[in-house]
Formats: structure tokens, sequence, C-alpha cells
């Protein structure tokens, strides 16, 4: 059986039942079941109501931080290693990447309120191809270095990583992959990018210099 894409390209039953599985993997939202068996509570009415790394750190601290960062990574290359060890074609690879991440964003058993995609992207692409990290890390380190904003940092390092791993020379499907990564993340990290934004350009305010009084003067109380 197979499904037609593009009058060149066609799915085998294969490669879309792995796509809809790696959609199930991504839907495992570490942060929110972690949190849940240590605390009871609902990681979505906590904080920022996000199910990623960061919201469970301000929750359960660096430890519920790294175990969430380390199990959204996994699901990442979890679903490329699956696709690699099936012998699926690079585009169906790139496809089950995609919906890990749509899963992880937006899984049916939370209702579609997940997380913001950016672990399960970076563990789906160190396994795919370590080289697209390194094309990300190449322009966010010297982006932090001039901004020393994490957050901002990170949104230009993705949304530069297509035209950087383009003139790289990757193969277009990477390049692809990629472009479409950064879309999904940008597009759940807008609100922050406002935020950030608006934090940058608001105006400081100025340090108020002490008046020196004069004896005599009718400024004296």
């Amino acid at each position: 059986m197979s499904f037609p894409i593009t009058p060149s390209y066609t799915l085998t039953g294969r490669e879309l039942s792995w796509i809809v599985a790696s959609y199930f993997i991504g839907c495992f939202t570490a942060g929110y079941y972690w949190t849940r068996w240590r605390t009871g509570q609902d990681i979505r009415e906590v904080g920022s109501g996000n199910v990623g790394a960061r919201n469970v750190g301000r929750t359960l601290g660096t430890g519920g931080f790294a175990i969430t960062l380390l199990i959204d990574a996994a699901k990442g290359a979890l679903v490329v290693g699956g696709a690699v060890w099936l012998g699926l074609r690079p585009e169906a690879v790139v496809a089950s990447i995609v919906a890990a991440v749509i899963g992880h964003n937006w899984p049916l058993q939370l209702r579609f309120q997940g997380g913001k995609g950016i672990a399960v992207s970076v563990g789906a692409l160190l396994a795919y191809d370590p080289f697209l990290v390194l094309a990300l890390l190449a322009v966010f380190l010297p982006v932090y270095a001039l901004l020393r904003n994490v957050t901002l940092s990170g949104m230009i390092a993705f949304a530069l990583a297509p035209l950087t791993t383009f003139l790289c020379g990757v193969p277009k499907v990477e390049v692809a992959a990629v472009s479409i990564l950064a879309s999904f993340i940008l597009l759940t990290h807008r609100k922050n990018i406002r935020e950030e934004m608006a934090r940058i350009g608001a105006p400081r305010p100025l340090k108020e210099s002490p008046v020196p009084m004069h004896k005599g003067s009718n400024d004296e109380v």
C-alpha cells in the first residue's frame, strides 16, 4: 500500500505508520507527567502554563528541568533512530521529526496544550545530523555574546538556521527539516519574542542625581 504526496513521491505504509507513531511519541510530554507524579500538580496551571523544561524547572528546580529536557530530547532522537532502523527514506525521516514536534506542541491527550518544541527538535537534529546543531550554535553563540539574552538569541539562531544550513551546502531535505522546525519554534515562541523585544526597547529610568542644598536657599525644609 502507498499514499501519494506529490507526483514524484509516495509514502509507503511503513513510512506512514511510523509518522503516525512519531506523533504519539511526541505526545508523551515529560514535563506534565513528571510534575504530576512528583507533586500532583498540573504543570499547565503553574507558572507560564507550558509543559516544557523551563516551566518545570520553576516548580521542581534544576533536577526537574534537566530530567524534562533530557526526556524531551530523547523523544526526538528515538523518532530518528526508529526511522533509520526501519529504513525510511530521508523525506519520511523528516516527516517523522515534524510529527514528533507537532505531538509535543499539541498533544492529543492534553487537549493540545503542550510544549514549544526546542528540546525535541534539538534531540532529533542531533540524531539526524549533528552538523545541523553546530550550525545553530554558530549563530547562537555570537548573538548571545552581543545581546546577553538567551530567548532572543535562540530565536534568532532558529530564524537564521535555514539560511545558514543552505549556505553550508547541506542536502535540501535537511534544509527543509530545519526550516519547518524553525517555523514551529518561532510560532510557539511568538509571545516570548514580543515580550523580550518590548523589554529591550523599553526606556531605562534615569537615575536621579542628588541636588546640592545650599545654606539659606529657599529649598531648605
